[in-house]
């Protein structure tokens, strides 16, 4: 028992986001009247929120290391916007436009990291800036109109769905088996690994437990993508994000210079640590996850508008704060963003199947994000005291 208490208190901001989670679906679960947890919904779900988890993948990098990206929703509207011209306009190939708007996305996040990282410009004065300047961009590039429509090959990004091999969506149940099989061999390497290093690890029923839940959870997710029209495309690019970004920040160099810079940039500099370099590069991969979002969205939307990506930013960012990254940096994981994502988007689905109004989410939004952000404050002075 007192070894549960022990893990619990040092993943307490993980363990409580994901306590959070389930007690909001639940929540909306029975006030909906069982419709929050429906096979359609459910897909919906994964298809309105893509664009902003994308966007809390590439946030969360930038506010461990201590920074803050407030252009991510211009800079997505102007690569959507980009997209468009070279799509509809010039009609060039939906891979090759896409390879570009990436690289488009790629420059204007060097752009950003030059003024940050080596300039030493405050991050929040070159991305407000950049905010006014892309929003702006776009609005000219568009000439305050929309384009459209995107090729269909293009809107399948965002709305099409993996071709099934025969009767029953079988596709998504074998994705749910294999996804349930790594994830069981992934928990008992780890567990063998803290157990080779005399960590603490949870009991053996306990372990147990856990991986049934989650094995079970996983499968009647599956169950019901597989219920309604299958796989989502954009659920697989989702996937690969997060197993890509959580392994670079959990198993590589550059994932611990990350952390080591939002914890303390001066004595990771004495350590070794290129901060200069680090900082530039993880602004120019936030650039290409905005771009990535804006595409997703422009897909979506089946059209370039010079209103796309607003209030993008702080959706990313609440996302990040809720899922236990801190404020001034060196605490995080894309895996607590994900979860602070579909916190934010459970939220707004399900107030809006109540009918709630567009004033009252706001309001419910901000509380929420700044009862998350005092949540980590007052756990850092809790833990200081002791």
């Amino acid at each position: 028992m007192e070894t549960l208490v022990k893990l619990f208190k040092n993943n307490i901001r993980q363990y409580g986001m994901i306590i959070a989670l389930v007690v909001i679906i639940i929540f909306f679960q029975l006030i909906t009247g069982g419709l929050l947890l429906e096979p359609i919904n459910i897909t919906n779900l994964i298809l309105q929120n893509s664009y902003i988890l994308v966007l809390a993948i590439g946030m969360v990098l930038v506010i461990i290391t201590g920074h803050i990206d407030l252009s991510v929703g211009s800079v997505a509207a102007f690569v959507g916007a980009v997209a468009g011209i070279m799509m509809v306009d010039m009609h060039l190939h939906p891979v090759v436009a896409v390879i570009a708007s990436l690289i488009v996305g790629a420059l204007i996040g060097a752009w950003q990291g030059f003024w940050v990282a080596y300039v030493k410009i405050p991050a929040f004065i070159v991305t407000l800036a950049g905010m006014l300047l892309f929003r702006g961009l776009t609005m000219i590039v568009l000439k305050g109109q929309s384009i459209s429509p995107f090729p269909a090959g293009f809107q399948k990004i965002s709305s099409g769905f993996i071709p099934d091999l025969g009767s029953g969506n079988v596709v998504a149940i074998a994705a749910g088996v294999i996804c349930t099989v790594i994830f069981v061999i992934n928990e008992l390497r780890d567990r063998q690994s803290k157990k080779k290093y005399n960590f603490d690890v949870l009991p053996g029923g306990l372990f147990i437990l856990k991986l049934v839940i989650i094995a079970a959870v996983i499968m009647a997710f599956a169950f019901m993508l597989a219920s309604y029209a299958g796989l989502p495309n954009i659920l697989i690019l989702l996937l690969a994000l997060i197993l890509i970004y959580s392994f670079i920040m959990n198993k590589t160099v550059m994932g611990r210079h990350i952390y080591a810079i939002g914890g303390n940039e001066k004595a990771a500099g004495l350590s070794g640590v290129k901060t200069k370099k680090v900082t530039f590069w993880v602004f120019v991969n936030m650039g290409v996850m905005a771009a990535i979002s804006g595409l997703i969205f422009a897909a979506r939307l089946n059209a370039a508008t010079p209103r796309a990506g607003t209030n993008f930013e702080l959706d990313a960012i609440a996302a990040s704060f809720i899922g236990g990254a801190s404020a001034t940096g060196g605490i995080g994981t894309v895996f607590g963003a994900i979860i602070g994502g579909l916190v934010m988007g459970i939220l707004n689905n399900g107030m809006s199947l109540i009918g709630l109004g567009i004033d009252w989410q706001q309001g419910i939004k901000g509380l929420v994000l700044l009862a998350a952000v005092a949540f980590d404050i007052y756990n850092k002075k809790k833990s200081s005291v002791s």
